[in-house]
């Protein structure tokens, strides 16, 4: 099989949560690809960052709308970029147990939202910060802080076992990281820590509010849903025939429909089973004949 048919299987059968993963990483490796060569030839890198990082002030925010969501996908050095990416992956494979993947973009995408909200009012308001001079968020902490606490919320008791530490609480975890945040604000990154609480509390909050039967991010799904669709190829409709249909034609057609719906019922029983292999073993598990099917069913849907 071709490498880009492997990579189009790969792309296919990835999770949201590893979509997000590999956007970051590519974004991060390009960003400081692009630091090196400045670097290299000396010239100024740190005009274009400065475009796509969330400020402090809200007059430079509005000559940069795009911001709030742009600053989540650069980060600042390995350790940074290692650390969210660790903690979207892991507690996006529990979130996804429970909630679809669009809610988890909602869930994300709103913690970073708010989180940089929070980041830009605490600078404005008090007066620890009163004086500081030009200050940019930069991170997806607050969307991975939302999806983490999110999840921890919706299923608190459950327990995760840990690497030299063994059976914990899920809440344990969750409000470990926010204990931490809350006292390392006055050691350094302030900013930083104040958008990460932003990001858990949205998580807490929309989770508490699911469970009200509230989707408060509804609206931003349909949002993003809306941008999608300008984006999909419209289908040309068919020219419509006047066709004179008898009792015996009718009969005709509903069995060719439910022979249909059986065929599409046994295909997509099929396809789950490969996907369960996939997410078990690996894709290297896969038969030649799995991968064709799958892969085919992938260009007809």
């Amino acid at each position: 099989m071709k490498s880009s048919d492997r990579l189009r299987y790969k792309i296919q059968t990835a999770t949201v949560t590893e979509k997000l993963i590999a956007i970051n990483v590519l974004v991060f490796i390009l960003f400081f690809l692009f630091r090196t060569i400045a670097y290299l030839f000396q010239l100024p890198s740190d005009f274009l960052i400065e475009w796509f990082v969330f400020p402090k002030e809200p007059m430079e925010f509005l000559l940069k709308p795009w911001s709030i969501i742009t600053y989540s996908f650069l980060h600042s050095g390995i350790w940074h970029i290692l650390s969210n990416m660790l903690i979207l992956y892991f507690s996006g494979i529990y979130f996804l147990n429970y909630f679809s993947p669009k809610r988890l973009l909602n869930y994300y995408f709103l913690g970073v939202i708010i989180g940089a909200l929070v980041y830009m009012l605490s600078y404005n308001l008090f007066p620890a910060f009163q004086g500081t001079g030009k200050s940019y968020l930069m991170g997806a902490s607050a969307g991975v802080m939302a999806v983490l606490i999110g999840i921890a919320s919706h299923i608190p008791n459950m327990r995760v076992r840990l690497m030299l530490i063994g059976s914990i609480k899920f809440w344990w975890i969750a409000a470990f990281l926010v204990v931490i945040d809350i006292i390392q604000i006055p050691m350094g990154n302030a900013g930083g820590h104040l958008a990460h609480l932003g990001g858990a509390a949205l998580g807490y909050l929309y989770t508490n509010q699911l469970k009200k039967g509230n989707d408060i991010g509804k609206w931003f799904e349909n949002i993003m849903d809306y941008i999608a669709s300008l984006f999909k190829p419209r289908e040309r409709k068919a020219k419509m025939k006047t066709v004179h249909r008898t009792g015996k034609t009718s009969r005709s057609t509903k069995s060719t429909s439910g022979k249909s719906n059986f065929n599409k019922d046994e295909k997509q029983k099929r396809v789950d089973a490969i996907l369960d292999k996939i997410s078990k073993s690996g894709y290297e598990s896969l038969s030649k004949a799995e991968k064709d099917f799958l892969f085919q069913a992938g260009k007809e849907d």
